[in-house]
């Protein structure tokens, strides 16, 4: 009744003596609303990272999160190695002379990968299976839920992708500062497909050979356009999508930073050392 023609009803009356269901309900009734109010409270507030370095892997075991729905322009999941930092891997919704469009898919990574489902929570890729939910974002830090379908894990050559995160100001990081020494540099990685179909959402400034950002009508009128792919998404973010056949140094990617230690999913504080 919650959902039904994807509005839901006016209202629901619980009749329980479980405090469980009642905290449940809750939970869902205000996380559907923050998500469809698109408040600024609910958004995610990425940070900018810097690729510094891209290198060939041998083979291994990656998921593809096939979703019981389908995904826009600019849409896709947050995956990473490690949970303090997550990277915004698109969907493979576009077009191209290699493959069909599969809106409904992300190439999300190796299974070790965490991957950022509701309430905050982290799942292993390992982890997800048909009816679990995850989260989707897009470049603005709008999210929502979205259902599992299915998970396809196979044996496929990976690529280590080597990043860096400064502190901002004004939103913004110097970069040359950064290169003179100015400022505290925090490390970051993630491995991912060696694959063309496989992107990271990134600022439109955040490829060296992209010009100028895309509009969504001239994408759509050149579906076999070369990446970066971009456009423009909520409040006029633009983005650009990177394959990372073409990732290179100096790339700037999305990424959500949170606190690094993790029980069963859950964020708590205590000391961890990851590497």
């Amino acid at each position: 009744m919650l959902e039904a023609l994807e509005a839901g009803t006016g209202g629901v009356l619980l009749r329980s003596n479980d405090p469980v269901q009642v905290r449940n309900l809750l939970s869902y009734v205000s996380r559907r609303a923050a998500e469809e109010s698109g408040h600024p409270d609910a958004l995610l507030h990425y940070s900018v990272a810097k690729v510094v370095g891209v290198r060939q892997l041998g083979l291994g075991d990656r998921a593809c999160v096939d979703l019981a729905g389908l995904m826009q322009p600019g849409e896709g999941l947050l995956v990473g190695s490690f949970a303090r930092c997550l990277a915004l891997v698109h969907s493979e919704c576009g077009e191209s002379q290699y493959i069909a469009s599969r809106p409904f898919r992300v190439n999300a990574g190796p299974v070790h990968a965490y991957v950022l489902c509701p309430r905050g929570r982290t799942r292993y890729l390992s982890e997800l299976s048909s009816g679990m939910e995850v989260v989707v974002a897009d470049p603005a830090g709008r999210c929502r839920t979205a259902v599992v379908g299915r998970v396809k894990i196979e044996r496929r050559p990976l690529v280590f992708v080597e990043l860096a995160t400064s502190a901002e100001v004004d939103g913004e990081v110097d970069w040359t500062l950064v290169e003179q020494g100015a400022g505290e540099v925090t490390q970051h990685s993630l491995m991912l497909q060696n694959a063309e179909t496989v992107k990271l959402v990134g600022p439109a400034r955040g490829h060296a050979s992209q010009a100028r950002p895309k509009r969504l009508e001239e994408e759509a009128d050149d579906v076999e356009a070369a990446v970066p792919r971009c456009g423009v998404s909520g409040a006029d973010v633009a983005w650009c999508a990177i394959s990372v056949s073409e990732l290179q140094p100096g790339d700037l990617v999305n990424v959500l930073l949170q606190p690094p230690a993790r029980h069963t999913g859950i964020a708590v504080q205590e000391f961890i050392l990851e590497k």
